[in-house]
């Protein structure tokens, strides 16, 4: 007896209809167990970690070189100790003695701490060579001294290399260029004290001049290289060089050139008043350029003896800040951080009379 045989409909494609090549992701995903999955998977992350970390790292290093760099050129900022800042290095151009606005700048930084950190530059014993900011670190060691409080035992500061020493002091005198204060004297012994300076291979105070006042003007520096000459001549008896006026400091620098004789005739006079305060020494600076000044030895003495009276300066203070004055025969110059026009005209009338009559009625009762 014969077996019956079986027959399957089976629908086969075409061989032109299957397509040949790598097989479809979707097809190995179903063929793939759920460890083959998972190891793909675990695979496919530590590719992505290790690029994210590859990219991390290359950030990193580049933020590293910035940092370096910026600190070279000292613009990041950092506390240092204030006992780790010498001022040996530069000759520095502000006048000594008490500064008489620092009560100022050290109420400031009380109030809102420093908006300007000082700039440093390193030495090679570890300490910090001031290049600008002496009036701020000035003003960090009075508050640590009369307060003990830690807050002012350091003070921030751009940290840079050590610059050539023409670098250094250009950066120094170029900051105090744009300070209101500076007086011509401070600036010409300055370059004084630069070109007498082994160390800097200057030849003459005119190439110090050059040098350290690139950025002013032709005529500042011509009149900074007055003032320079004149200390030169009247270095041993002048008292109060930097309260000298520019145009007094020029014009009796150009008459002493003129005349050198005249040297001894101002030293003298100078040196017969030794408790002159620096209106008088002016006012004597300023009898050897009047008219008698300059007509003979008989007539320069005169003028010597009764000089035109000087001007009177003095500061006060209000609640906007320090106002400086100056008083004349029939003139007062008030300069105070305060737009005049813009006070009441009637409130300002009544101000400057009752001065008037005040001082007036001084006056009144001195010679009465």
């Amino acid at each position: 007896m014969s077996r019956k045989r079986r027959m399957f409909d089976i629908d086969m494609p075409a061989m032109d209809d299957i397509p040949v090549g790598k097989v479809p992701d979707k097809v190995l995903e179903k063929r793939r167990g759920p460890m083959a999955a998972a190891i793909s998977e675990n695979a496919d992350a530590l590719r992505d970690q290790q690029s994210t970390e590859d990219a991390i790292r290359i950030e990193n290093d580049r933020l590293a070189h910035e940092l370096v760099r910026l600190r070279s050129e000292g613009l990041v900022t950092e506390q240092i100790a204030l006992t780790d800042v010498v001022t040996e290095r530069l000759t520095r151009d502000r006048k000594p003695g008490l500064d008489p606005e620092l009560d100022e700048l050290k109420a400031s930084i009380q109030d809102i701490g420093l908006s300007n950190p000082i700039r440093v530059e390193r030495r090679s014993d570890g300490r910090y060579e001031l290049v600008q900011g002496m009036r701020r670190l000035s003003a960090y060691r009075a508050l640590h001294a009369e307060t003990g409080d830690d807050r002012y035992a350091t003070i921030p500061a751009g940290i840079s290399d050590t610059a050539d020493l023409d670098d250094s002091y250009r950066r120094m005198v170029d900051e105090n260029l744009i300070r209101k204060d500076i007086s011509f004297a401070e600036m010409g012994a300055l370059a004084r004290a630069y070109a007498e300076d082994p160390g800097n291979d200057c030849p003459s105070v005119d190439k110090a001049v050059s040098t350290l006042f690139k950025s002013a003007s032709y005529t500042k520096r011509s009149y900074i290289r007055a003032f320079a000459s004149l200390l030169a001549m009247l270095e041993k008896v002048l008292m109060h060089p930097n309260d000298i006026p520019r145009n007094v400091g020029v014009e009796l620098k150009r008459r002493l050139d003129a005349d050198p004789g005249l040297i001894r005739q101002v030293s003298t006079a100078l040196m017969s008043e030794p408790d002159r305060d620096n209106a008088r020494e002016i006012s004597i600076l300023r009898g050897f350029l009047s008219q008698e000044g300059s007509a003979g030895s008989k007539s320069k003495a005169t003028s010597v003896s009764k000089p035109r009276r000087a001007k009177t300066t003095f500061q006060v203070t209000g609640r906007a800040g320090i106002g400086k004055c100056s008083a004349s025969s029939g003139r007062l110059d008030i300069r105070y951080d305060l737009d005049f026009t813009r006070v009441d005209r009637a409130k300002l009338e009544r101000a400057v009379a009752a001065l008037i009559d005040d001082l007036r009625e001084e006056d009144d009762l001195t010679h009465g």
